[in-house]
């Protein structure tokens, strides 16, 4: 397995190249920038189309990763970023050297609800860092991310969020706390009726088996109260109110720098192997093929990180194109409104689609 990792990684790095310029990089430069090249327009009109035929709200953010000129709809608003998150968690891992082949022992007090196949493994196991960091970008494994955030420490992994939206010249007041993501479960319940925030990884993995529209009620019975002692009509409401909590918020453009940061190594323990070792799993995800890797087609690698929570869906990354070996670009998408996940899909692979067409990619195709 670990052999397997290692050559996909080498592999995968092989994709992304630093441009010449990050060698003494300003962490400024991009700010500095003051135009709006003929393709904003189109790309605006574009948008504008995209969001009048979804039923909710579209947030886009791109910036050009050599020349510095960015563009942004909506991307100033504060998104919830749903596992965008597990970026930093990744930098953070890697940044810090910590040894791919070192084991941590799965607890049950671990297990958190979602995908991957961490959970699959019985309480007791040890399992390697690597496994664990591939699983969480490829898949977006939550009990994987989580045991990796206490194998660091959350505090470090804010700060290594904050700090990477700096280095990048942007507002690290932009990006809110990051939480485990059983925290993210205790928040969203915590809103329903404030026992919750007590409960564990496997109540909420019990409380997953009931669907959104009955969660609210299955929480009631879980802790023994009426449903008339919730605070929220039910899980919609709930999460809206943790979204305004600011937990695992921020604005696309701090993401967007985030994702600069890290492609050009303007962080000194992210250069090397480090940034090499995180693009190469972002390469890797499996997740998300119908959104914005379906509207930008085959001419492209990216490297992303996909997002899902309720009725939110995010997709984030580097794009490089295989005729324009010199040239990046981040790009950072979010949508929320619909309930199908469908729907969303839908509308970031309108927005892949999109920024092709318009030329924010360098010449149309």
């Amino acid at each position: 397995m670990r052999n397997w990792f290692y050559g996909s990684l080498a592999v995968a790095a092989l994709l992304f190249t630093l441009p010449a310029q990050a060698e003494g990089y300003d962490a400024h430069w991009y700010h500095e920038v003051d135009k709006r090249s003929a393709w904003q327009s189109d790309l605006d009109a574009r948008m504008s189309a995209l969001e009048e035929r979804f039923a909710g709200d579209i947030g886009v953010y791109v910036q050009d990763l050599t020349s510095g000129e960015a563009f942004s709809w909506r991307a100033d608003d504060l998104w919830y970023l749903a596992s965008l998150i597990k970026i930093p968690v990744a930098a953070e891992v890697l940044g810090e050297r910590i040894p791919t082949s070192e084991r941590l022992t799965l607890k049950q007090s671990d297990f958190v609800d979602g995908a991957g196949p961490t959970n699959w493994h019985d309480p007791g196991t040890p399992i390697s860092v690597g496994y664990l960091l591939e699983h969480m970008i490829t898949v977006s494994d939550n009990t994987a991310t989580d045991m990796l955030i206490d194998r660091v420490g959350l505090d470090n992994v804010n700060q290594r969020a904050q700090a990477m939206v700096a280095a990048n010249g942007g507002d690290p007041t932009a990006l809110g706390p990051i939480s485990k993501l059983v925290g993210v479960r205790q928040g969203v319940y915590g809103e329903l009726h404030p026992e919750a925030r007590q409960l564990g990884g496997m109540d909420f993995i019990a409380l997953r088996e009931s669907s959104v529209s009955q969660r609210h009620r299955a929480l009631a019975e879980r802790l023994n109260v009426s449903p008339q002692a919730l605070n929220q009509p039910d899980y919609h409401h709930a999460f809206d109110a943790y979204h305004a909590s600011g937990e695992n918020v921020g604005t696309l453009r701090a993401v967007g720098d985030v994702l600069a940061t890290l492609y050009l190594g303007a962080m000194p323990d992210l250069q090397g192997s480090p940034r090499d070792e995180v693009l190469a799993l972002m390469t890797n995800t499996t997740s998300g093929e119908e959104r914005l890797k379906q509207g930008l087609g085959e001419r492209v690698s990216f490297a992303h990180k996909t997002g899902t929570q309720d009725r939110r869906s995010c997709d984030a990354g580097v794009v490089q194109r295989d005729d324009m070996p010199n040239a990046a670009w981040a790009v950072v998408t979010c949508t929320q409104g619909p309930d199908a996940v469908s729907e969303h899909e839908r509308a970031l692979a309108g927005v892949g689609l999109a920024l092709r067409r318009s030329g924010a990619l360098g010449a149309p195709w």
